[in-house]
């Protein structure tokens, strides 16, 4: 990791779970790391604890990436701090336990916003940006899920996920067209301990700790450590797709 110390990533979702463990891990290999979500009090809290620690550095940035507008603001707040950026991590994403035969369309447009759309626009501006000052090696990771690969009982969730996968392909393939050495990865992991499924399941807390309780799970530092992983390869290597699950699960 020593080839990131000082340099720029963004990740989304930073507030909670896996994007916190993600930015603390960056932060702590000396690297400068935007971490944005809604939450702003809670991403103050993390860089109170992490900052001043080593050569990295954590900025908490207010951003809801259902709302291109905040994403453009979050965009240039980077390129007027820093020049340019060097890792985007596409972390924030979310789930409703809805029907596809009866399910409510604001439910549907909150996961197309933030699962596809979001990270879309969060993808199209880092590496705009990186081409725009001469960054060749950065590096895309979108936070995908098995869900991405098989279907779930949150259907129209996984066809979000399933979006995802096509998005990095897609990604990568417009990148080697123009011969960027830019990295695409997309991370799929299947059952991680966060508060995740809480959020899906609000009126019924119960499923969720009865499925967390169901197995091992992973943790969401397992997940971070993918991040590290895809990031320590070779130049030549381009490691684009990493698969995840407890090793109880049987889906």
């Amino acid at each position: 990791m020593d080839r990131w110390i000082g340099k720029v990533a963004v990740v989304t979702g930073a507030s909670s779970g896996i994007g916190e463990k993600i930015v603390i891990k960056l932060v702590g290999h000396g690297m400068k790391v935007v971490g944005c979500a809604r939450n702003e009090e809670k991403l103050k809290q993390i860089a109170s604890e992490i900052n001043g620690k080593g050569q990295g550095e954590m900025f908490p940035f207010k951003c809801d990436v259902k709302e291109e507008s905040q994403i453009l603001e979050m965009f240039k707040f980077v390129k007027d701090k820093f020049g340019t950026m060097h890792v985007m991590v596409n972390n924030a994403g979310l789930g409703h336990f809805t029907s596809l035969t009866s399910g409510k369309t604001e439910q549907w447009k909150e996961m197309l916003y933030v699962n596809v759309l979001g990270l879309s626009i969060c993808t199209r501006e880092a590496i705009q940006l990186m081409k725009a000052t001469n960054v060749d090696d950065g590096h895309v990771i979108n936070i995908n899920s098995m869900s991405g690969h098989r279907l779930s009982i949150l259907n129209f969730y996984s066809a979000t996920k399933f979006a995802v996968t096509a998005l990095t392909e897609g990604t990568r393939k417009e990148l080697r067209e123009i011969d960027s050495q830019i990295k695409v990865t997309a991370i799929s992991p299947a059952l991680v301990k966060t508060d995740f499924n809480y959020r899906v399941y609000p009126d019924d807390p119960d499923r969720a700790t009865t499925r967390y309780a169901s197995m091992e799970c992973l943790k969401p530092d397992d997940v971070a450590d993918s991040v590290l992983f895809a990031l320590q390869a070779p130049p030549h290597m381009d490691v684009n797709d990493i698969h995840i699950r407890p090793i109880q699960q049987k889906l």
